[in-house]
């Protein structure tokens, strides 16, 4: 499994002082979906996997009852936030989505 150390440098780029217990735990969520590199990464202009993000990790794991379009337009946020990354790493997006939502310590 990964770790999290491998992550932190990529979620520094966006949070200069991570929680990095829930980066831990994000990392033990997305489990074996980071095995593969293709799994590991979140394709911003791919609207099935932007859906799965938003229902599976936003809907499920963060339990957001907000409209798909504002959970959207949040995803949408983060990944313009990402935009000089061509490689956007789940777990640097799942990271922001949750600090977005002050969900962090769900992870710990």
């Amino acid at each position: 499994m990964a770790e999290a150390a491998t992550y932190l440098p990529d979620v520094k780029k966006y949070d200069p002082n991570p929680d990095e217990a829930a980066i831990g735990g994000i990392v033990k969520h997305l489990g074996i979906a980071l095995r593969g590199r293709d799994s590991s990464l979140v394709s911003a202009s791919d609207p099935v996997e932007r859906a799965t993000v938003r229902d599976g990790f936003m809907k499920k794991k963060l339990a957001l009852t907000d409209s798909d379009a504002d959970l959207d337009a949040a995803l949408g946020a983060v990944l313009d936030q990402m935009a000089g990354d061509r490689a956007k790493s789940r777990v640097t997006v799942c990271y922001l989505l949750a600090k977005k939502y002050d969900k962090l310590a769900e992870f710990h």
